[in-house]
């Protein structure tokens, strides 16, 4: 069967099929990638899972239900725009032996893998033709057998959970007395009606919600499913009575289950993360014994950044104690923008719960976290977005008299002084918690390490007496070097990613008492069609004196003096409220660029240059919001960035084309109607009408009716007479980001084709926000290329 793809072009609606472009973008898209690690606990197994890239466009076509903001096979009930992992394989420590595992089943996609908390076994998800059924790998002699049939029910997204003791696995599976779906009746019973009584309820603009009584219907029917637990027999024990299982998580003793359960009414205004909701532990065997919470229909949040609802939020376990319950409730209403002297509470109730919850800290910001780390120590932190501030503390869960230690009060803007996150850990019932150092006095951060000279990431020992940190580890050049975790309780042997700007990343083992480091994987850079490209982090200076940054590549063998090349920029906006924050640099000169698709450096390939993620920030001056000044705050700094390229003499300025993706490409269009500094446009899956999205966007958590001027002067649909270059509009047509709908990119054509403006319309069949097909992406790349060289010949 033909693909066709539909395009909108300047003398009305043309098909033709998907198209391929220049042999070495091909070779660039179907590059196969190193297998990624996930480690056993302990650190002894290594699980090599290779991630499958680029499907058919035949898998997107497969029959799918788009319901109350959730997507999933009506067949097999498994999501379906998640990845797949297309192979695994194990690798032993510290011999690096590598064993194919026998018994793989020689069908179908692996959708997840767990691993067991005591580092035997591997669960992992096998989505067939005719459903989902769960597999055990055993790591000790590296075979696999399957545990259940078609079974599992991954609708809602809720993967298996194992048992902190090892011995069995928490699943969804389907109900046995399913019965046949709901049929839709399409003689209509009567007219769909909505009433609002009075009660503001501001909502950003979901997509893929419920639309009439039979989409609720069949919404329960889907996601209905039967809480069960598996044993390592494959047995299948029921528990409880099923229901739209939302949520489940055993506590770390085992003895209890957290399940949250969706019910009626549900909403046709928000997506099922906002439905009336149940909140219950039930025992082992499935008898509710506590009820946390019973939320109704959550609509009427309101819009500000750091705004909630009211009610238990955030269950879950403490996972450092048996069976501890811990939730947290708004202090003020949920509302950020209301005034309060407290925002949040945080509460804990110990089994039986048969006592009242004790509250463990009261917080003036919106609750960010908690990481437990034993009976004396835990770290909390808060946050507020109008300020940008973040606290940290060190708190003692058992002594509820206790002061809590401020740890860190920053501003995280500020990636300079970032202090890192604390590392975690698994304990011995497979839950996360804080990596407490073997004597019991030290924490451990990782941070990013950002500075004027680009990211050097660290590793830090802090010490809980005194706050003071050593440095354990640090990236050096002419490497970008990554510590991932401890391999040993004494956390003497760190295991490390280096890589460099010609170097495919690779595992390696430092013994921080003798300094050896110690290669375990051994990839090799597949990108060998780049050899030789420039890579180089450059900053330069906005005229209002902001410092910015972006990263500018060279094709291989280039010299300046070649005289100027054509250029892409690709960029995305970003708000601040700091101008010091916002001229710090990002990114590192010596990391190794990934190259896909979505990649601009593959268009070195063709004789570009390129400048990646040229900073666009736009930041807020005194008590002005940031978004009154976007559109001149956006062309100063392309303006910048043009200059910077043209003045070491790499760009012409006469063939520079903008791009991005979503806010990118609503930047890319913005720049075109206000400026005459680019030749082309490249805009992917932009929203383009601000009056599309009057309930706020990105960080903006004003109403349209509440900065009418920053909405209307933002829009480059309202400003689209003023684009006088030609711009390439893409658009998956089955886009469900919020505010992205695919008629912002047809209302902007035909804006543009009633103006008499040059643009190109794509609208990609199945496609979603970011684009997966292997037919869409080479055709992207056609396009692209197309577009390029139609308009950036001298």
């Amino acid at each position: 069967m033909t693909l066709f793809l539909i395009l909108a072009v300047l003398t009305g609606i043309d098909t033709v099929s998907y198209m391929e472009p220049d042999q070495v973008l091909i070779d660039i898209v179907d590059v196969k990638w190193a297998p990624w690690p996930s480690i056993s606990p302990g650190g002894s197994t290594w699980l090599m899972r290779s991630f499958q890239r680029n499907p058919s466009i035949a898998v997107l076509a497969r029959e799918e239900l788009k319901l109350a903001g959730m997507r999933f096979s009506p067949l097999t009930l498994a999501p379906t725009r998640s990845s797949r992992i297309q192979s695994i394989s194990l690798m032993y420590y510290p011999s690096l032996e590598e064993a194919e595992i026998e018994g793989m089943p020689g069908y179908g996609d692996i959708l997840s893998t767990s691993w067991s908390p005591d580092g035997n076994m591997i669960a992992f998800t096998l989505e067939t033709d005719a459903g989902v059924e769960l597999w055990l790998i055993h790591a000790s002699d590296a075979s696999a057998e399957r545990l259940t049939g078609p079974v599992i029910s991954l609708a809602a997204n809720e993967f298996p959970r194992w048992l902190p003791g090892s011995d069995g696995i928490l699943c969804c599976t389907r109900p046995d007395e399913m019965g046949p779906p709901p049929e839709e009746d399409t003689v209509p019973a009567g007219p769909l009606t909505m009433e609002t009584t009075g009660e503001a309820a501001p909502a950003r603009t979901y997509q893929d919600l419920l639309e009439n009584p039979y989409q609720e219907d069949l919404f329960q029917y889907c996601l209905t499913s039967q809480l069960s637990l598996v044993g390592l027999d494959g047995s299948v024990e029921d528990l409880g009575e099923p229901g739209i299982i939302w949520y489940c998580s055993p506590s770390p003793d085992g003895r209890y289950v957290i399940v949250s359960r969706l019910t009626r009414p549900f909403s046709y205004a928000v997506t099922a993360g906002r439905f009336a909701e149940e909140i219950q532990v039930w025992d082992i065997s499935g008898e509710p014994v506590y009820t946390v919470a019973s939320h109704p229909v959550r609509d009427a949040i309101p819009i500000a950044n750091g705004s909630t609802f009211e009610g238990p939020r955030y269950v879950s376990w403490r996972s450092d104690a048996p069976a501890t319950l811990c939730w947290v409730e708004a202090l003020d209403g949920g509302d950020a923008s209301a005034e309060a002297e407290l925002r949040d509470r945080i509460l804990t109730l110990d089994a039986p719960f048969d006592s009242s919850p004790r509250v463990l800290m009261e917080l003036e910001s919106r609750f960010g976290g908690v990481e437990w780390g034993c009976d004396t120590l835990a770290v909390v932190s808060e946050w507020w977005w109008p300020t940008r501030n973040e606290r940290r503390w060190l708190i003692d869960p058992s002594d509820p008299d206790a002061e809590p230690r401020l740890a860190f009060d920053l501003n995280w803007e500020d990636r300079y002084d970032y202090p890192g996150d604390f590392m975690e850990t698994q304990n011995p019932q497979g839950a996360e918690v804080l990596l407490i150092s073997p004597d019991g006095g030290s924490l451990y951060l990782e941070g990013e390490g950002a500075s004027p000279e680009g990211e050097m990431p660290f590793l830090d020992r802090l010490d809980l007496g005194t706050m003071e940190t050593e440095r354990l580890f640090h990236s050096s050049t002419p490497f970008y070097e990554r510590p991932v975790q401890f391999l040993d309780h004494r956390c003497s042997m760190l295991l490390f990613m280096r890589e460099s700007a010609t170097e495919y990343p690779n595992s390696f083992i430092l013994d921080l008492n003798s300094g050896s480091v110690r290669q375990v994987t051994f990839n090799l850079n597949p990108f060998v069609m780049l050899s030789g490209m420039t890579k180089e982090l450059i900053t330069y200076t906005r005229e209002d004196g902001v410092e910015l940054s972006g990263t500018l590549y060279l094709p291989p063998g280039y010299s300046t003096d070649d005289g100027p090349l054509p250029m892409v920029m690709w960029a995305y906006p970003q708000d601040y409220i700091s101008s010091d924050a916002a001229g710090q640099v990002s990114g590192s000169p010596y990391s190794f660029d990934y190259l896909g698709w979505w990649s601009p450096v593959i268009w070195l390939t063709r004789g570009y240059a390129v400048l990646d993620d040229p900073t666009m920030p736009i930041i807020a001056r005194g008590d002005e919001p940031a978004n009154d000044t976007f559109v001149e705050q956006l062309v100063m700094s392309a303006r910048a960035a043009v200059d910077e390229v043209v003045r070491r003499g790499v760009a012409d300025p006469e063939r520079i084309a903008i791009g991005g993706h979503s806010y990118g490409a609503f930047m890319t269009a913005n720049l075109l109607a206000h400026s005459d500094l680019f030749a082309v446009g490249l805009a992917r899956t932009g929203a383009y009408n601000r009056t599309l999205t009057p309930f706020g966007f990105q960080s903006e958590d004003r109403t349209l009716w509440e900065a009418l001027d920053a909405y209307i002067e933002m829009s480059p649909f309202m400003n689209a007479d003023q684009i006088n270059e030609p711009i390439l509009l893409i658009h998956g047509d089955a886009d469900n980001n919020t505010g992205t709908f695919p008629m912002q990119s047809e209302r902007f054509f035909g804006a543009l084709k009633g103006l008499g403006g040059t643009a190109r319309l794509v609208m990609l069949p199945m496609e979603s926000h970011s684009y997966r097909a292997r037919e869409s992406i080479l055709h992207v790349l056609w396009e692209t290329e197309r577009w390029l060289d139609l308009y950036m010949t001298e």
